[in-house]
C-alpha cells in the first residue's frame, strides 16, 4: 500500500500531540511504530533526537516533556545501536 503525501502527513500529525510529551521516549517510539505497522508501512527508522538537532526527515513526534523529538524515515532498515554497528562480525 502506498501513501499518498497528504495521508501520509495527516498520520504523522496526529502521532506528535501534547499528550506524548512527557511520555519516555521508548513508550512514545514503540507506540508510534504499531501504527505503522498497523498501516503495514515497510522500510523505515524511528530515530530519537535532541529537540535542537538539525534534521531532514520527519518530526512524529516529542518526548520528556518536549526535550527530544522521534523522526521518521522512509526506505531504510531497521535503526542499528552504536554498539551494534561498532561490534565485530564473527
Amino acid at each position: 500500500m502506498r501513501l499518498t503525501p497528504v495521508v501520509a502527513m495527516a498520520m504523522f500529525i496526529s502521532f506528535s500531540g501534547p499528550a506524548q510529551a512527557g511520555t519516555p521516549c521508548e513508550q512514545v517510539k514503540s507506540e508510534i511504530a504499531q501504527k505503522l505497522d498497523a498501516k503495514r508501512v515497510k522500510s523505515y527508522t524511528l530515530e530519537v533526537v535532541s529537540k535542537d538537532q538539525e534534521t531532514d526527515d520527519k518530526v512524529v513526534g516529542t518526548c520528556e516533556g518536549g526535550a527530544k523529538k522521534i523522526v521518521y524515515r522512509r526506505g531504510t532498515g531497521p535503526a542499528q545501536t552504536p554498539a551494534a554497528a561498532d561490534s565485530p562480525k564473527p
